[in-house]
């Protein structure tokens, strides 16, 4: 299924409301702009989210079934935020961006089962490959490391590291992390500088890590606080489950356990086709102000007079909207130091995926790039065969510097080396996204807070400003970063706005 454009939100939308439980929406009546307000059409509504990704249609969706008036304004001519469909042959696609879900991510996979869709476990049967330099390995991920190569070099490390950041996870109140007792101490080092304190192999150790970080954060060991990366991990769970650094890396067991049919995006544009006319698509919102008695949002396409507003974007992009008054300074501070990951996503498109015949489960971890880490991304029946992979941090920068076609070279080469098959070489497709290039989104998959961020400023991340609420999966308690983690953001301030009218 392709991007849900304007039309098709509104084909069928009172249809699919009813399907899932939603009221028919209702088509805004345009009333009289405020004086010295632009000539763009003003409406109004109980609450303004703004941000159609998985956050704030999440948000929209609850607010409604609550019995408000929502209008969503979203900047893009899409739904689905970092989720993105990419057509690939016969009506089947490729998820582009965030697709993988997995155990304690409860709230993506009841979300998307209200909407009809249901899962399928990814690929992992056979081996995967791991290569450092001279050390290449073929392992499977049942044995006791895990995903995690079993590198004789660097296996007591990753033991040992591995057990101790799960414990440093255990003291981290979820919902409040820099209230850990060793929040202060833990946010003043990188993880890189932690990992040369604590490793007997710090250099392997943090060469091998930087396939794994560049993957999940889109940056470097260097570029993020230890703090942040703890409380990363406890985040990887639920209220009965601890998270664990192995859960987050796993495929068996772990979060990249199983893709969504029909792929990840289709929740989203579901989703928005049953909110129907409240969702308006090419609305960037350029300015929030307060009014005596509530909010006017400002975007190109439309004005929005509300009671609450929903701010569902990336930290980023939220700071690029004007607001007035000034937010407090707590809260612009912690925006201005929240960047988002560097990370683009290729894929290659074979007729079949035959390294399954080989044995092979089509995941390889390898130092050195461009791409670090690789994951089979074929549609359920195995046809065509799609072999996706992840350049993030340095490596993404690196590669913006050379032609597409140079990329596309350097990628197919590096898969037909590390399968040892020539096959690679010559895919029937190619595609890649570089979200970082993305004006909507800035990067991904999620923020890369630094030193010291998170204990002097993370309080303002979900506190609300008034009648300004924060959603996004970097507002999230779990599954920062995930799918899962929008989706729960979105419930958590669908209640507190509903509380507040």
């Amino acid at each position: 299924m392709g991007d849900l454009t304007r039309r098709s939100l509104l084909t069928g939308s009172v249809a699919s409301a009813a399907a899932i439980g939603l009221p028919a929406a209702a088509t805004a009546a345009p009333s009289t702009a405020p004086a010295g307000s632009s000539a763009r059409p003003t409406t109004r509504a109980d609450v303004v989210v703004v941000g159609a990704g998985l956050a704030g249609l999440t948000a929209a969706r609850r607010l409604v079934a609550h019995g408000h008036s929502v209008v969503v304004l979203e900047a893009r001519d899409r739904v689905g935020g970092r989720t993105l469909n990419h057509p690939i042959a016969k009506g089947k696609i490729a998820e582009a961006g965030g697709e993988f879900v997995g155990p304690t991510q409860d709230r993506i996979v009841a979300l998307a089962r209200e909407v009809g869709i249901t899962t399928f476990d990814a690929y992992d049967s056979g081996n995967d490959v791991y290569q450092r330099g001279s050390i290449r390995l073929l392992y499977s991920d049942t044995s006791a490391t895990g995903t995690a190569p079993p590198d004789p070099t660097l296996l007591v490390d990753i033991v040992k590291l591995s057990q101790q950041i799960d414990q440093m996870a255990t003291t981290i109140p979820i919902e409040k992390p820099w209230t850990a007792p060793d929040a202060a101490a833990w946010d003043e080092q990188t993880l890189a500088t932690w990992v040369r304190a604590n490793a007997v192999n710090a250099d392997g150790i943090l060469e091998l890590l930087a396939p794994f970080t560049e993957a999940l954060i889109g940056a470097e060991p260097e570029d993020v606080s230890l703090f942040a990366v703890v409380a990363y991990v406890a985040a990887a769970g639920d209220a009965k489950n601890v998270g664990t650094f192995e859960r987050l890396f796993n495929v068996r067991n772990g979060a990249q356990q199983s893709r969504l049919v029909g792929g990840s995006q289709l929740v989203s544009q579901r989703v928005a086709a049953a909110l129907g006319h409240r969702v308006r698509l090419g609305s960037p919102v350029r300015r929030i102000a307060r009014t005596a008695h509530g909010v006017q949002v400002e975007s190109d396409r439309l004005t929005v007079i509300g009671r609450r507003v929903v701010v569902a974007v990336p930290p980023v992009l939220a700071a690029q909207i004007q607001y007035d008054p000034l937010l407090p300074v707590r809260r612009d501070q912690l925006v201005q130091r929240l960047p988002m990951g560097s990370l683009r996503k290729v894929e290659a498109i074979y007729a079949t995926p035959f390294w399954r015949a080989a044995g092979l489960t089509g995941q390889f971890l390898t130092t050195g790039g461009p791409v670090g880490y690789s994951f089979d991304n074929s549609p359920p029946d195995g046809k065509p065969g799609v072999l996706a992979g992840f350049v993030g941090g340095a490596q993404n920068l690196k590669w913006s510097r050379h032609s597409p076609a140079e990329l596309r070279a350097a990628v197919l080469a590096q898969y037909a080396r590390l399968f040892q098959d020539d096959r690679f070489l010559k895919p029937e497709g190619f595609f890649e996204h570089d979200w970082s290039s993305e004006r909507w989104s800035r990067g991904g998959p999620t923020y890369t807070p630094g030193p010291g961020t998170l204990t002097a400023l993370g309080p303002a991340l979900r506190a609300p400003v008034g009648h300004l609420h924060w959603a996004g999966t970097e507002t999230s308690d779990y599954w920062i970063g995930y799918m899962d983690g929008a989706v729960r953001s979105g419930e958590r301030v669908a209640a507190e706005v509903h509380a507040s009218l």
